[in-house]
Parts: structure tokens; C-alpha cells; sequence
């Protein structure tokens, strides 16, 4: 297979370099001095196509690989000067050739952009999409993999410069805002003229030049001229065979923009595992809501109880159906005012099965160790049926006012049905003991969310800008919690029967929060190079708890544990009240923004017949400081002090079931941790050669650190949350390097590496005679765990020969326990032939190993497609085929932090599909 890549490899350059000639020069201006960021191509004269294409660095040098002997007309452009254009002759050996321009008519955006496949405006980096794609794409996805210093991860997230794209929008127009794997997946390659990666993004024009945007990035996409005003997309309908049952697809994608008005349509009805969103991805959806409180210097965050329903890994299951659909709509009722939104259904029947063996040694006595293993054979079925629904209003009458207004709902209702077979085997130096459990279970829940958002954005004058930001969160959770167990390991009270013939426990829990975030900023420009600003902040939350376990005898009757220990009924409210300061100043090539912020916190639970309440100030400073070494060349460092609070969830005293074999009880006199953050981040983009160079490094300690107190027997854990001694601090640190290159036009390559380091503190308890389980011994049980991971990429993007796509990965897991690796070498192959068939496959192999070799399996995966559709033709016939190796699992990883315990997981996954699909174009 190696011998096969490397001839493939070396056939095609073969071809790219056959009689080519490397032809560079400097473009200057009339006083000899170069010009940077000059566009030149070179247009074939014979074949009327554009060979080549460069972009000076900053000494004004260019190079161009072109045919030897060949005519071609040597073009260049730059703003502010007149074009150049000029007939050359190359010759067969390589050539020097200088370009000098003379100040003319500023050139607008479209003359630079026009048939340049790369140019950069500011902080705007254009590309034309056709001079990357070679026929076999078939959404935006298949084109950004193409672009220099642009990559799409697996999730569909979408990553430049090392930094994820918040936005994804099409002719300026927000496209599903808040997520941008709907854009990847479905917008279709066919309709995009221009993609512009927008650096440095802020949506609100007041504050530009005032706050710190390097981290946000956006892409809007222009269309090309005959999908404006009419409608585009397509229709696709496709049937198939697999394992016991028939596989079909329908898959519409329908949109239409023009100035005033855009719709999107999107829908899939599909049992291929072919996922638009999974339930994670739903969960994580923002909606496009700011982190308003990021300058504050607090963390508060409403945690989810979702009873661990999103278990389904990526979209590999046994098996899934799927229901999806979703609508984009914007609005112009006149030039200052957009009203914008978005509905999305997702629904999905998936089933889900995984054998898993954990290993834990446990060393309480150094003299009998004992060796903990515990196989597991679960079966799945999960039915969610998830909504989502957006609207928007922006009112923007003038430069200086800018009033916004957003709404985001959500509401689902999930049910899953688990049957797991356990089998823990204990062996020490008595012998060995095993105990085996069958466990029925069923997780219900219908949460319900709605945030609110108010934004105002007013410039008095070019010197007083004010802004004012209010978020609204209300959120109702309902999880219900079934086991029947035939061993049931904890004590659940003296009321607890335990004379039944199965243990059959129930919890329902209802979980209210209102949460409101206040800020108001004032920024005064004391010169044109600095500025101070303002904050006056406040976040309010005061949520709800109730939960109660119940038994259900094996006559029917329900016994209520109505116990404190069993029961929650909790009221808890937070307040923080703070004023910031931050001076933002540059200096020549930095740019720095000192600040700091003083807080008042005010907090108050009541449950148990009485209440706690603790009030007290903190003062958290904070840093930022930019070195721009060159236009595309930075260095950014960021300080950051930061105070981390819980909600309500851990403080509930009254136990709470996270499983059959773990029961957590909360703490009602956690105080909050404080954590300081470092990280820098090193960024060059050299359109000279298309270098791409990223490097980030960000280390973090926690101290007071919210942490867990677990009493282990044998897998069945019961926890509860402390404050850990400041002496025992968190820490972690992690480096993460990425070298890309794009090259003679054909080529694609990259290496990456990350480093994670981790070292984390819990209290372990240990079983004694005492009944009181407080007085039991412990101590602080320190896990330390490294990840490396390597990476290296090359593809060939050809127009007219096969293209591959080449990449290995490997990964090291340390957890003290053992030492895990994982190599993962694949290949895609695209070919688009004969001006009507597309051919495109995906290879990847895994292999799974341990240090100690209790762990060596292997994997792979292989899938392929064969399209067909005749130019100017609106349909297009596809096989495809997914699984053809029929692999039959995967297998995963992992450690947990507290214990020691490591896993071994086995998941099974689809079968061999094999579709045939039919699709007509609009």
C-alpha cells in the first residue's frame, strides 16, 4: 500500500513539473520600491487559462511556475495604481523579469478580486472558488478543505488560522447564526463566486477600533451572478440495501437571495446514519449569543442535567433514522432595519451497543492490592426530538445608533431505554470474588430553554461611545431516572425495602433558573492611538431544585423516601455587582489593554429548614498585549484572573443518581475557586508562498478548586463536592503548533503537533467499620495525564488528473496507568473524468494499543462514490457506498481522573450501506 501512495505521488508531480520554468521578478513602483501584497498572474495565451498566480511579499518578489516556451500575458494589479499588462515569451530556461507600476485610478474591490484566487483587503482574505475546486465538490465543505490556511475538522467546524469561525454568512446575511456545520454540509460548491474570511470581526460597527476582535473570525459567501434573484439548491431522493432492512434517503435543499429578502429550506429523512446535527451538536448550538461577560472576571455557568443522554458518537451507531429539518429566513423592511431567524426539527431513533472493560487497582492496602475488572454489555435505544427556533431584529439607522434584539427557544423531549449486563470480578490475595448485575434503566427529559438578548450601541461623538448588553436566561429541566437492578449497592436509608426481589429506584428531579446579565460600557478616546472603557456589570441568577427518590415494590405500590438524604428541596440565588476598567494604548507595533475589575458577591441556599449565605469583594486583574510584528505576523498574550462559581446543582445536599453504580450528594458551603490563566498565541500568513504558521500555549492553575470527595467500592462510587486545600492546586498546560504551505498552485501540505499536561487533586475516601461515613480515612489523590498528538497532510489539487489526499495522525495517552497509542493513517481520492463522472473514496485505518499490551486491536473504514451528470445537465445519478470493509466496531479509550480507573470500550456501528440516489439541480 506504501509502494502504491509513493507512485502515485510521484506520477503526479512528475506530470505538474514536466517543462516548467520558475519565473520571478519584484513588482516596484517608479521610485524602485517594492510592493507588498501585489497581485500577478499569468494568463496562457494559447489555452486563454490562467496558469499561474502570485502575491509579493513584503519586498515586492514574486515567482510563477510556467511552461516553457509559452506566451503568456503578464498582468498585475495594486491598489492605487493603474493595471499592468503585458505579453511575455518564456523561453526554456528559468527567467527573471521586473515589474514597474505607475500611480493611477484606485482600482475598486471587484477589478482587485476579479479572477485572482487569492488577495487580501485589510483584514479580509478573498478567494475565488473556482480556481480551487476540480469538479468533484458538491458543498462549501468539499471547496474550504482546497483554500490555503483553511481547514474543516470532522465536526464540521470550520478552523483559520488556528481559531473556529464563529459565523458563517451568505451575501452578508446570517446562515443558521451560531453554527456553522449546516453552512458546511449543505450549502452547494456550485453556487459560490467569492468565500471572504473576515478576521478580526466585530458585527457592530461603534465598537470597532475600540475592543479586542483578534480572535474572531467570520466567512461570508458571494454568489455567483445566476443564483441571485432566483431559486438554487437541489433535490436528492435515494434507496439502497443493507442489514435487514431497506435504506433510504431524501435529502431537499432549497434557497433564495436577493437584496431585500433570503430563505433557506433544508431537509433530510434518512436510516444511513447520514447526521445534519447530532443531539450534541443541538445542545452546544449558541444561537450567535455573545459571551457578554467575558471582560468580568467571573464565571458563572447554569450546568445541564441531561442524565448523560448524548452518548452517540459522531454518527456511528448501530443503527440511526434520522429526521431533520430546518428554515433560514432574513428580511429587509428597509435599508436600517433586518429581522432575521431560523427553525431546526431534528429527530433521531438511534440504537447503540458497547462492550467496555474497566481496570482499577486498588492500593488502599500496599500489602493486598486489590485488581478491580468490570466487563459491560450494554444495549440502546434513544428517541430524541430536538427544536430549535431563532428571531432577530437589528435596527441600524445611522453610523452612530445600533439597537438589537434576539430570542432563542429550545425544547426537546428524550427518552432512552438501556439493558446492561455487568460482571465485576474483585481479586486479591484471598482469592477472587465476582458479582453479577443486570440493570434495566430508563432516562426521560423534556428541558425547556429561552434566552433573551438586548444589545444598544450609541457614538455621542467621535471621542464618547456607550454601549449597553442585557441576556435573559430561563430554563426549565425535568430529568426522570429508572433502574431495575438486581443488586442494589448503595444505602439508601432505613426506609428502603430491601426485601424485594429486584431493586427497582426512581428519581425525578425539576430544575428552574432565571439568570440576568446587566452591562453597561463607556469608552472615551483619549487619543486616536488609545482609549479607556467603563464597565459597570451584574449577573443575577436564582434557580430552583426539587428531587425525590422513590421505590417501586414488586407489588406495584410506590415507597417514598422522603428522608433529607433522599429528597432536595433547595432555593438558591447569586449576585455579583462589579465595576471594570480597562486602558487600551498602542505603541508603534503594540497594542496593549491593562485592566482590572472589583466585585461584590452575594450569595444565599436555603434548604434544610435554614439558610447560608456568604458576601464578600475580590479584586481580578487582567492583561492583553498584541506585538504586530508584520501585516499577516502576530504575537498575542493574555493574562487573566478569574473567580468560578457553582449553581445550584452541587450544593443540593439530598443524594442524586449520575448512574446506576454512582450517586453524588452536593455541598451546601462550596466556596468558589480562583484560577489564573496565561496563554500566548504566535500567527504569520505569508501570501508570498501561502505559509500558514500557528502556535498556541496556554497554562492554567486552580486553587480552592471545586473538586470531588468519592467513596470507591469496587466499581460503585458515592460522591460529593469540596473545596479542595489551596495547597493541592489544579493545573494544566497545553501547546498546540500547526506549519501549512499551499505550493505551484497543485499542492496542500501541513504538520501539526499538540502537547496537553494536566495534573488534578480529589479526595479519595476509604471503607471503614465506622458507621458515620465522615469520620472514614482519606486522603488527596493527585492524577497527572499527558496527550501527545502529531499530525502531517498532503494533497494534489489538479484539474484534469486524479487527486489524493493523504494524512496520519498518532496519539499518545499517558494516565499513570498505562500508556495508550493510537495510529491513524487515510487516504481520499478524487477524480473527475470524462466531463461528466466523479469518483471520490475515503480510507482510514485505526490501531488501538496499550504499553502493556492488553490493549492491540485494529480498524478501518472505507467508503466510495461514483457520480455521474453531464454538463449543462440538471440531474445527477450517485452510487455510494458506506462501511465496504464491514467493520464490525470501533474501540476507544479512556481514564478517570479519580481512582485510576482506565477503559477500554468496544462500539459497535453501522453495516454496509450501498444507495443509489437520484438528484435534480434547481
Amino acid at each position: 500500500m506504501k509502494k502504491i501512495f509513493l507512485f502515485l505521488i510521484m506520477a503526479l508531480s512528475i506530470s505538474a513539473f514536466s517543462q516548467n520554468i520558475r519565473f520571478e521578478g519584484i513588482v516596484k513602483d517608479s521610485t524602485g520600491l517594492g510592493l507588498e501584497m501585489a497581485n500577478v498572474m499569468a494568463i496562457n495565451n494559447e489555452t486563454k487559462a490562467m496558469d499561474a498566480y502570485a502575491i509579493t511579499n513584503d519586498k515586492g518578489k514574486f515567482i510563477l511556475n510556467l511552461k516553457a516556451n509559452t506566451p503568456y500575458t503578464l498582468k498585475a494589479s495594486y491598489i492605487g495604481f493603474s493595471t499592468y499588462e503585458k505579453v511575455v515569451n518564456t523561453s526554456g530556461e528559468n527567467m527573471t523579469y521586473n515589474i514597474e507600476m505607475n500611480q493611477g485610478v484606485q482600482l475598486n474591490d471587484v477589478e482587485l478580486v476579479y479572477e485572482m484566487p487569492v488577495t487580501i483587503s485589510g483584514d479580509t482574505i478573498i478567494y475565488n472558488s473556482d480556481s480551487f475546486t476540480n469538479g468533484t465538490e458538491r458543498k462549501l465543505e468539499d471547496v474550504l478543505k482546497k483554500l490555503p490556511g483553511v481547514e474543516v475538522n470532522k465536526d464540521g467546524e470550520i478552523q483559520v488560522e488556528g481559531k473556529t469561525v464563529q459565523k458563517v454568512m451568505v451575501e452578508g446575511k446570517d446562515f443558521f447564526d451560531g453554527d456553522t456545520k449546516i453552512a458546511t454540509k449543505n450549502i452547494p460548491a456550485d453556487a459560490l463566486d467569492k468565500i471572504q474570511v473576515l478576521r478580526n470581526y466585530n458585527e457592530v460597527s461603534n465598537l470597532k477600533g475600540l475592543e479586542n476582535n483578534e480572535e474572531n473570525i467570520a466567512i461570508n459567501i458571494k454568489l455567483k451572478e445566476g443564483k441571485k434573484n432566483f431559486w438554487f439548491g437541489d433535490i436528492t431522493a435515494g434507496i439502497g440495501v443493507g442489514h435487514e432492512e431497506d435504506r433510504h434517503l431524501v435529502n431537499p435543499k432549497l434557497f433564495y437571495y436577493s437584496p431585500k429578502y433570503s430563505i433557506n429550506v433544508i431537509g433530510n429523512i434518512n436510516n444511513i446514519g447520514e447526521l445534519p446535527l447530532t443531539a450534541r451538536d443541538y445542545f452546544k448550538f449558541t444561537g450567535g449569543f455573545r459571551s457578554m461577560m467575558r471582560k468580568g472576571g467571573s464565571s458563572f455557568n447554569v450546568t445541564s442535567n441531561d442524565l448523560g443522554i448524548l452518548g452517540l458518537n459522531n454518527n456511528q451507531a448501530a443503527n440511526i433514522k434520522t429526521k431533520f429539518g430546518a428554515a433560514n429566513f432574513s428580511y429587509n423592511p428597509s435599508k436600517a432595519w433586518t429581522l432575521s431567524g431560523f427553525g431546526i426539527f431534528l429527530g433521531n431513533d438511534t440504537q447503540i451497543q458497547n462492550i467496555s472493560r474497566s481496570t482499577r487497582v486498588d492500593t488502599q492496602d500496599p500489602s493486598n492490592e486489590a485488581k478491580i475488572v468490570n466487563d459491560e454489555n450494554s444495549f440502546t435505544e434513544q428517541q430524541n426530538n430536538l427544536g430549535l427556533v431563532k428571531l432577530s431584529s437589528s435596527y441600524v439607522p445611522s453610523e452612530k445608533v445600533h439597537l438589537d434584539y434576539d430570542v432563542l427557544m429550545k425544547l426537546s423531549k428524550q427518552n432512552e431505554d438501556n439493558t446492561l449486563f455487568s460482571n465485576q470480578t474483585i481479586t486479591d490475595n484471598s482469592g477472587t470474588a465476582s458479582i453479577f448485575n443486570d440493570v434495566y434503566s430508563n432516562k426521560n427529559q423534556t428541558p425547556f430553554s429561552i434566552n433573551q438578548n438586548l444589545n444598544y450601541y450609541y457614538t455621542l461623538n467621535e471621542k464618547n461611545v456607550f454601549a449597553f448588553e442585557m441576556q435573559h436566561l430561563f430554563q426549565e429541566e425535568d430529568p426522570f431516572y429508572n433502574a431495575n437492578l438486581a443488586f442494589q449497592p448503595f444505602n439508601l436509608g432505613t426506609d428502603y425495602d430491601t426485601s424485594q426481589a429486584r431493586n427497582d429506584v426512581n428519581q425525578s428531579r425539576f430544575i428552574k433558573t432565571n439568570k440576568v446579565d446587566t452591562k453597561f460600557d463607556y469608552y472615551y478616546m483619549l487619543t486616536p492611538k488609545s482609549n479607556i472603557n467603563l464597565t459597570l456589570g451584574n449577573t443575577y441568577s436564582y434557580q430552583n431544585f426539587n428531587s425525590s427518590i422513590f421505590q417501586i415494590l414488586d407489588n406495584g405500590n410506590v415507597n417514598d423516601l422522603n428522608d433529607d438524604i433522599n429528597s432536595n428541596n433547595v432555593r438558591y440565588a447569586f449576585n455579583d455587582v462589579f465595576l471594570g476598567v480597562h486602558y487600551k494604548f498602542i505603541l508603534g507595533e503594540f497594542t496593549f489593554t491593562p485592566g482590572f475589575s472589583v466585585h461584590q458577591y452575594n450569595t444565599k441556599d436555603s434548604q434544610l429548614g435554614t439558610e447560608n449565605t456568604q458576601s464578600f469583594n475580590r479584586f481580578l486583574p487582567d492583561l492583553y498585549a498584541l506585538w504586530q510584528i508584520k501585516k499577516s505576523e502576530t504575537l498575542t498574550y493574555n493574562y487573566a484572573l478569574t473567580n468560578n462559581f457553582t449553581d445550584i446543582s452541587k450544593l443540593a445536599e439530598g443524594y442524586v443518581f449520575s448512574n446506576y453504580n454512582s450517586l453524588f450528594q452536593g455541598n451546601r458551603y462550596l466556596e468558589n475557586s480562583l484560577s489564573q490563566s496565561h496563554s500566548l498565541r504566535y500567527f504569520k500568513y505569508n501570501m508570498f508562498n501561502f505559509e500558514n504558521i500557528f502556535a498556541f500555549a496556554n497554562y492554567t492553575r486552580q486553587v480552592d478548586a471545586i473538586k470531588n470527595r468519592a467513596l470507591l467500592t469496587g466499581i460503585n462510587q458515592t460522591s460529593s463536592s469540596v473545596n479542595i486545600n489551596s495547597n493541592f492546586a489544579d493545573e494544566s498546560f497545553s501547546a498546540s503548533g500547526n506549519y501549512g504551505r499551499s505550493f505551484l498552485k497543485y499542492y496542500k501540505a501541513s504538520v501539526g503537533a499538540s502537547f496537553n499536561w494536566s495534573k488534578f487533586n480529589n479526595i479519595r475516601v476509604y471503607p471503614d467499620a465506622d458507621t458515620d461515613p465522615t469520620n472514614n480515612p482519606t486522603e488527596v489523590q493527585t492524577t497527572k495525564s499527558v496527550t501527545q498528538s502529531y499530525n502531517a497532510k498532503f494533497s494534489t489539487n489538479f484539474k484534469e488528473l486524479p487527486n489524493l489526499s493523504l494524512q496520519y495522525a498518532f496519539t499518545l495517552n499517558d494516565n499513570q496507568a498505562n500508556i495508550f497509542y493510537t495510529d491513524n493513517p487515510s487516504v481520499e481520492l478524487e477524480y473527475y473524468f470524462l466531463d461528466a463522472f466523479s469518483f471520490v473514496s475515503e480510507y482510514s485505518f485505526y490501531h488501538n494499543r496499550s504499553k502493556d499490551k492488553t490493549v492491540d486491536s485494529e480498524y478501518d473504514f472505507l467508503s466510495a462514490s461514483l457520480m455521474y451528470m453531464k454538463k449543462g445537465s440538471k440531474w445527477e445519478w450517485k452510487l455510494s457506498g458506506t462501511n465496504l470493509l464491514e467493520t464490525k466496531a470501533l474501540n476507544t479509550n479512556s481514564f478517570s481522573q479519580l481512582g485510576g480507573t482506565s477503559t477500554f470500550s468496544s462500539y459497535i456501528v453501522q453495516p454496509r450501506y450501498i444507495i443509489l440516489s437520484l438528484k435534480y439541480n434547481l
